[in-house]
């Protein structure tokens, strides 16, 4: 039996101890961040869903990671400076965290067997093979900015590629969706 998302430990940004028990009950939008990625401008539009949808207990959660072309070589202060300063992010950041491979976060163990595939995921895997990147292969995650939207049951709903932005139709669907529930 997979282990529920809320149980397993995180750490903040700030260096607490967590889980994700904190949000049990709200719709999360977990997303693995860089800060020097071409897909970097999400933060804003990541940080408008927060802002539009948290009173409907929504959180868009962020965890950093370096696993794509070291983009994100930041401390954790320095990540957290970043995206306070240049995108004015205000919803959860987590400690940085690996999130492919042999020893990727419990958290994204989870998150990739509960949801296999990403839809869209050729399109993005055209544009890595067309920048000279090796794409992962599924159900590993495919680059910084992949989405996993999960409901209040804390089971995941939904997966969206790395370059699906947040003000995309079918994202904010699943999550209207999602909050319906």
């Amino acid at each position: 039996m997979q282990p529920s998302i809320t149980d397993i430990p995180v750490k903040r940004i700030d260096g607490a101890s967590s889980t994700l028990d904190d949000f049990s009950g709200q719709v999360m939008l977990i997303v693995n961040v860089a800060s020097k990625c071409g897909l970097t401008p999400q933060y804003e539009g990541l940080e408008a869903l927060q802002q539009h949808y948290a009173g409907r207990g929504f959180t868009v959660l962020g965890f950093p990671a370096n696993d794509f072309g070291a983009q994100e070589p930041g401390t954790d202060d320095e990540i957290q400076a970043f995206c306070t300063t240049n995108y004015g992010v205000d919803f959860p950041m987590f400690s940085k965290i690996v999130v492919t491979g042999e020893h990727k976060h419990p958290l994204y163990r989870v998150l990739t067997q509960a949801a296999p595939s990403t839809p869209g995921r050729e399109r993005m895997e055209e544009r890595l093979r067309g920048r000279g990147r090796t794409p992962t292969s599924p159900p590993e995650v495919l680059w910084n900015f992949e989405k996993f939207l999960v409901g209040r049951d804390g089971r995941v709903v939904a997966r969206f590629a790395p370059d699906t932005k947040p003000d995309d139709p079918e994202l904010i669907e699943a999550i209207e969706r999602a909050l319906l529930a």
